[in-house]
């Protein structure tokens, strides 16, 4: 699946992480880091933390990073948002 069938799939046939980021590229946040915030992996781990950089709130997110096993990410939070989901979608 390429980024922008993503993009217009419906999100309930897609696993937790997947769809916690399908909903933060639709604008809603809050039901994003609802669902991220129940996935206790590191995949999950990986989302919660780009929600948590993209709120703006730095060291919670470098908890999740490092719960993940991830680098905090610096710079472009769509190229963030691009990377993660083509990493799970591989």
């Amino acid at each position: 699946m390429t980024i922008a069938e993503f993009k217009t799939t419906d999100p309930e046939g897609l696993r937790a992480s997947l769809r916690a980021l399908w909903w933060d590229a639709q604008g809603n946040w809050d039901r994003a880091h609802e669902i991220a915030q129940d996935v206790d992996n590191a995949e999950g781990a990986w989302v919660h933390a780009y929600l948590h950089r993209k709120e703006g709130d730095l060291s919670n997110a470098g908890y999740w990073y490092r719960r993940a096993g991830q680098q905090a990410a610096r710079g472009d939070l769509e190229a963030e948002w691009s990377r993660i989901v083509e990493a799970l979608l591989g």
